[in-house]
């Protein structure tokens, strides 16, 4: 098998299949004994990275939802849990499996998923965020490598990563969405500088990076020349799916609403109002539909990367989040303004849920929920267009030469 949509759907084999390398893998290497990049690379290599991928990928070709499977047994056996810095490995590892060819696959997939090797991705631009195939960063060939000028921005963890995930515009003459191009950036190269950004929360999560003359050797080419926008749209599904997933795929019921039901029973009895519990009470039980929606979603699935839908779950977990840590703060009333740190700082790993450092902090952090992966407004887009079957809004520009676009 090389395509990740040729699988075999067998439940009953394919989960003892899965069982069975579990057992071997277990037998031979012991997770609390190793060091977890060592244990990771053992993983990997017997086919339980990413178990839908193919073999020599890291998977052995079955259903994606047997990752839960080898999750819940390898964290019983002691297994340390994924770093948060390597979150980007779930958007570049199915991006490159579905569109690098196999040298791209061999050098990338396993230090990726061991850790050695993190990730960040580098799309959004100044002028070119929600419109993202309007995107300028230049890559022009140079026999074997590529020339990249340009610069991109709101690149989460880009100054922890080893490597970027960066569209590029190959192809100015041709329309925008056909003359562009990914290829895998080594953070350390010359010409590549990160600067900071600062957000609500006083951290500098996000950043961004500017590139003059980088040089990209074209054997880092992600898919073919042309492509990028084909590519990129299997990061940003990958994308959504990991933010829409990350509260409602929570495996306790009620999910993130629990933050709001500790605050509720913290509180004096004397101000608790039938309108407030009328109103958590709202908040847990979307909360636990949504939990419940992407488990089905994830029992459902075949094969391969996510598509349209999981804009639902990614809209969804966005609005949740924003209202919920709202009504904590209301909760809290004037105590929610004090006890928190606004000091300048770099974080060391990745929050997307906004739940790690506090109340507070959640109720900044979850802000950026409904930017990052695609704003709401263009996920509504998506869900009108590509699930309800809408019509969707003139696009005047779409078969227009990139370079004869107006621009302000």
């Amino acid at each position: 098998m090389t395509a990740l949509e040729d699988r075999p759907v067998s439940t009953d084999s394919e989960t003892q299949l899965v069982n069975d390398a579990l057992d071997a893998l277990l037998a031979e290497h012991d997770p609390r004994s190793m060091e977890n990049e060592e244990f990771r690379g053992a993983r990997f290599d017997a086919g339980l990275a990413w178990v839908h991928f193919a073999e020599g990928d890291g998977g052995l070709g079955v259903r994606p939802e047997l990752n839960r499977l080898v999750d819940r047994r390898l964290r019983e056996a002691g297994a340390q849990p994924t770093d948060p810095r390597t979150f980007f490995m779930a958007l570049a590892g199915p991006t490159i499996a579905t569109h690098g060819d196999a040298a791209v696959k061999e050098r990338f997939l396993r230090p990726m998923f061991t850790g050695e090797e993190k990730w960040c991705q580098l799309f959004s631009e100044p002028g070119a965020g929600s419109d993202f195939a309007g995107l300028g960063c230049r890559a022009e060939r140079d026999g074997d490598e590529w020339i990249v000028n340009g610069q991109k921005v709101w690149n989460t963890l880009a100054h922890l990563a080893d490597f970027g995930m960066l569209v590029t515009r190959t192809d100015p003459d041709a329309p925008k969405h056909k003359g562009m191009t990914y290829f895998a950036l080594d953070m350390r190269a010359e010409g590549v500088e990160v600067r900071p950004l600062r957000q609500i929360t006083g951290e500098a999560e996000f950043n961004e990076v500017y590139m003059t003359d980088v040089r990209v050797p074209d054997a880092h080419r992600v898919g073919a020349v042309g492509e990028g926008w084909r590519a990129s749209l299997t990061t940003l599904m990958n994308e959504r799916n990991a933010i829409g997933g990350g509260g409602g795929g929570a495996p306790k019921r009620g999910g993130a609403a629990n933050d709001a039901v500790e605050v509720w029973q913290a509180m004096d009895p004397s101000k608790q109002t039938a309108a407030d519990k009328d109103t958590l009470m709202n908040w847990w039980v979307q909360a636990e539909v949504g939990r419940l929606t992407n488990m089905r979603a994830a029992q459902n699935a075949k094969a391969g990367n996510p598509g349209p839908e999981m804009s639902i779950a990614k809209l969804a977990y966005s609005e949740l989040n924003k209202g919920l840590y709202e009504f904590c703060m209301n909760l809290m009333g004037a105590d929610a303004l004090i006890d928190y740190d606004y000091t300048f700082r770099r974080p060391e790993d990745l929050d997307v849920s906004g739940t790690a450092h506090g109340l507070r902090y959640a109720f900044l952090r979850v802000r950026a929920n409904s930017i990052e992966g695609g704003t709401s407004e263009i996920m509504r887009n998506i869900l009108g267009e590509q699930v309800l079957g809408l019509p969707g809004e003139p696009r005047v520009d779409k078969s227009v030469a990139w370079n004869e676009v107006p621009r302000n």
